[in-house]
């Protein structure tokens, strides 16, 4: 997990966003203007599917013109506080008007770091939620309702109990793929995934969250802008108003 930094990284993540959005004719914290195609009604019409690799989960148009990369954990507390008040709200309604899709590559090494099963179950009913075509809906509840990082709380009844939550989500196979880890193997090789993100400098993973934004990593230095979601939310219109210039953010 990681936090994002002192109050000196949040400013400068704060200021170089804002800058260069002024700079485009932009103001900072303005509200992104309509995407190409018509928006979908609510998360139940976004579509979700496995990507080739067999981990990646892609949510959204899949021709939008913003791609957010997220690992995650579903047990970590700091990607709960970027998915309930930071920016992964901003995300989701980006995603909705089709203007970003979100790909998760989920991890579960929480499991062994502070004990437990949870991220691990978590993980297998988010792969079965998939498999519903629910998983974005189901993937918003467990945050929503994510138990304190060292109680483990992710049990199979707990988890089969928010899935209920979910209009359709609780057919007798998603109760069976959560009750007998169905998707151990995609558990297994999403973390995987997960510790190769991190590269040779973080063989154990790059943290959770980190996000990649069309290819370009935010640094753990400025991941403060993930946090804020005036910031994020004018980040996410300067990756699709000006794609160029995003690329050469002074991160």
């Amino acid at each position: 997990m990681m936090r994002g930094g002192r109050l000196a990284a949040v400013m400068t993540a704060t200021v170089v966003v804002g800058a260069v959005l002024a700079g485009c004719g932009q103001e900072a914290g303005a509200e992104a203007g309509p995407g190409p195609g018509v928006a979908y009604e609510d998360l139940h019409e976004v579509p979700e599917e496995l990507g080739a690799d067999g981990v990646t989960i892609t949510v959204g148009d899949p021709d939008a013109a913003v791609t957010v990369h997220l690992y995650e954990d579903p047990r970590c507390p700091v990607c709960e506080e970027f998915e309930t008040t930071g920016g992964g709200p901003e995300l989701r309604q980006a995603t909705i008007r089709r203007e970003a899709k979100t790909e998760y590559t989920l991890a579960s090494f929480l499991d062994d770091r502070v004990g437990g099963t949870g991220s691990k179950k978590a993980v297998n009913a988010l792969r079965a939620a998939l498999e519903e075509d629910k998983f974005a809906e189901y993937h918003e509840v467990l945050y929503a309702h994510q138990p304190e990082e060292a109680v483990d709380g992710y049990t199979d009844a707990y988890l089969l109990e928010l899935a209920g939550q979910v209009e359709g989500l609780r057919t007798p196979a998603f109760d069976s793929a959560v009750r007998t880890m169905k998707y151990r193997a995609f558990v297994t090789e999403s973390e995987k995934a997960y510790e190769r993100a991190g590269g040779a400098e973080e063989p154990e993973g790059p943290g959770t969250p980190t996000a990649v934004v069309n290819d370009v990593r935010i640094p753990a230095v400025s991941n403060a802008v993930l946090f804020d979601p005036s910031v994020f939310r004018s980040l996410l219109t300067l990756v699709r108003d000006e794609p160029d210039q995003w690329k050469d953010m002074p991160f």
